[in-house]
């Protein structure tokens, strides 16, 4: 995954959250969407409840994970 590509949506800082990966500008942990996903919750119940993330940000993250995976497999 390029990271530079998905810091566009994501950051870490010691100082939020412990330093776990969080959309850019939010405290709101990346692994918070994947848990919601993995849940069965669609995108907008994840925007519902978090909504300091911006629905750009999610197509964003999932976009770059799209291409990487797609980029593994071909």
């Amino acid at each position: 995954m390029s990271a530079s590509q998905l810091a566009v949506f994501v950051e870490s800082h010691p100082e939020i959250q412990g330093g776990a990966p969080v959309f850019r500008g939010t405290r709101v942990p990346l692994r918070a969407l994947f848990d919601h996903l993995e849940a069965g919750e669609s995108v907008d119940d994840f925007l519902d409840g978090f909504r300091t993330v911006k629905r750009e940000q999610v197509a964003g993250v999932i976009g770059v994970l799209r291409d990487e995976a797609l980029a593994t497999v071909a």
